[in-house]
């Protein structure tokens, strides 16, 4: 009698189990973004063209894996950095932007330009930057500070 009990205990507790390790799974997978388009991060290019702000533009392919593991980092530098800088999105194999894909010259993706039509300046962070996440938020910051300095050269000259 006692082996029934605990055997139908058993079965009772790995039933249960295993219904709750599949939703907590099914969960998960609900919320997996399979491709870099699945994240919805700052705003439209040409949104970023009429700012005065500097734009931080990510060229990225939702066939490329890499961009797809970039993700997560580029979520958090758009959350501390939304306020500086315009954060794009630009997917490589949309028509529309072909232009500017060739403009920059890609060789791979992920890539990452901040982009300041107010100096007329284009700056490229390569991988080695912008994977270590703290690397990638000194150069941002060396790249505003610089750009404030000029602002002030701006104001002092009167132009």
């Amino acid at each position: 009698m006692k082996k029934k009990i605990i055997i139908g205990l058993s079965i009772l507790l790995v039933t249960a189990l295993t219904s709750a390790v599949c939703l907590a799974l099914n969960g998960n997978f609900m919320d997996k973004k399979e491709k870099p388009s699945d994240y919805h991060i700052g705003v439209s290019y040409e949104t970023a063209l009429e700012s005065e702000k500097p734009a931080l533009v990510l060229f990225y392919a939702d066939w490329c894996g890499y961009c797809l593991r970039f993700m997560p980092k580029f979520q958090t530098i758009n959350s501390i950095y939304k306020n500086k800088f315009d954060i794009v999105m630009l997917n490589v194999d949309d028509p529309q932007y072909k232009k500017v894909v060739e403009d920059v010259a890609l060789t791979g993706f992920p890539t990452l330009y901040i982009i300041d039509k107010k100096y007329d300046n284009r700056v490229l962070l390569n991988n080695a930057i912008y994977l270590d996440l703290k690397r990638l938020r000194g150069e941002l910051d060396r790249f505003l500070a610089i750009r404030k300095r000029l602002d002030e050269c701006e104001t002092c000259t009167g132009k």
